[in-house]
């Protein structure tokens, strides 16, 4: 693989890293500005919608520059959030640097997502694509427990000033190992060229939506479960609350294996991949209402539900990055921004059966049934690719094929039979003819 996709999986880690240690370091930050914890939730909260509004946002205005320079100016973008939120002095300040961070973080793996395509040969762009993504995966083994510790022990704004440096060594990446790739052949050939009108264009084709749709719903049932592992850990497993941190970095392991088995296979059969992702998933969650009962089991489904969450991830950015191929980047962003909506989506609805009286297993059926209804967009969308695809066979124009001196057509007589003409012929098949008569 490419040295640039070290760059980009440095520059992932770091997104990665901030986006979720702040989870760990809330009942720190709520301390030292004297809110909440609720209140300090909106850290997270405003994070995710800033992904959301930010990734469409920022990739069109970049669609006229470089996709290098452009990973660049988001990898500053996110430096200069973190350092705002490190030095807040007030909650509404930090909240702001949160926001300003969160800003470059679907761009930057929607364009990184099209760069580590480009970088590879066309059957290995699943790969590549998921090395990037690799670095996610390991933030949440290394990069937020580690970062939680540091800001148990040193203070939550050393955390973060961490973070910052990280993005300052994945900026650096970025500048010296990513090249200036070229436009695709489909996206230089366009008159329109790559601005945003192109861009926007490939969210016609009802494909990209149906991808997206995928992975609104499919990894979205990931964070059903997810988002409340500690209380259903420590009330119905019986986990101890300092286990919860050994827990969701054995989900962090599933992750980062989900991911690397999910692109090697990608590859090879893209769709049979996510059919088996996505049914394996399903059957997880629903299982992990029974078995989140028992610690052993327990931590198996959760590892189990990190490794076929993320196994997804590569196959649903590469069928989004194939079916807008000739302007991937805007659909490419959008479709990160779609991870979080599904994470937003699962964690409102998870708390919704909770509220209601249901238990804390609970959210594990939500999980489930949005599992399973990605797995059913998925058998739609290859469906209809079929249908579409034997209607432009069917209305192909018939090939005259020329054999022994006579001109024969399928389904009907060829007017030109009889006018010596042989568009069509094998050269081999001319020059028999020649000398049978």
């Amino acid at each position: 693989m490419p040295l640039a996709l070290l760059a980009l999986a440095i520059g992932a880690f770091g997104i990665g890293t901030t986006e979720f240690v702040v989870m760990g370091l809330l009942p720190e930050v709520a301390d030292e500005f004297s809110v909440s914890v609720p209140t300090a939730g909106w850290l997270t909260t405003g994070y995710a919608l800033g992904v959301f509004g930010g990734a469409p946002l920022l990739t069109a205005l970049g669609t006229r520059i470089p996709r290098k320079r452009m990973l660049m100016s988001l990898m500053g973008l996110f430096i200069a959030g973190n350092v705002i939120s490190a030095l807040a002095p007030a909650f509404g300040i930090m909240l702001a640097g949160r926001i300003v961070a969160s800003l470059a973080h679907g761009a930057f793996f929607g364009i990184g997502a099209v760069v580590a395509a480009g970088l590879v040969a066309k059957d290995k762009r699943a790969g590549a694509i998921a090395m990037m993504f690799t670095g996610l995966t390991v933030a949440n083994v290394v990069g937020v427990p580690g970062g939680t510790l540091l800001g148990q022990t040193v203070g939550w704004r050393a955390t973060f000033l961490a973070v910052a440096a990280i993005g300052v060594v994945g900026l650096a990446g970025v500048a010296r190992l990513v090249p200036d790739l070229p436009r695709a052949p489909e996206e230089a050939s366009s008159p329109r060229g790559t601005g945003l009108r192109r861009e926007l264009a490939a969210f016609l084709n009802g494909q990209v939506l149906l991808a997206m749709g995928m992975t609104v719903l499919g990894f979205g049932g990931v964070f059903a479960a997810i988002t409340y592992i500690a209380p259903m850990a420590t009330e119905v497993t019986g986990y101890a609350d300092s286990s919860v941190t050994w827990l969701l970095a054995l989900f962090g392991l599933g992750m980062v294996g989900g991911n690397l088995v999910g692109g090697r296979f990608a590859d090879r059969a893209l769709m049979p991949m996510l059919y088996v992702a996505l049914s394996a998933l399903t059957a997880t969650l629903a299982l992990f209402t029974l078995t989140a009962h028992n610690k052993p089991a327990a931590a198996v489904s959760i590892f189990l539900v990190g490794f076929f969450g993320f196994a997804t991830v590569p196959p649903l950015q590469k069928r989004v990055l194939d079916q807008a191929a000739a302007a991937p980047t805007l659909a490419s962003a959008v479709n990160v921004g779609a991870f979080n909506l599904g994470n937003a989506l699962a964690a409102w609805l998870g708390g919704l059966v909770i509220s209601a009286g249901l238990g804390y297993t609970a959210p594990n059926w939500v999980g489930a049934a949005l599992a399973a209804s990605g797995l059913a967009l998925a058998v739609l969308a290859a469906r209809l690719e079929r249908r579409t695809a034997a209607a432009t066979a069917a209305a192909a124009p018939s090939r005259t094929v020329r054999v022994a001196g006579s001109a024969v057509r399928d389904g009907a007589d060829d007017p030109r039979q009889d006018s010596g003409t042989a568009r069509d012929e094998d050269p081999a098949s001319v020059r028999t003819h020649s000398t049978a008569g």
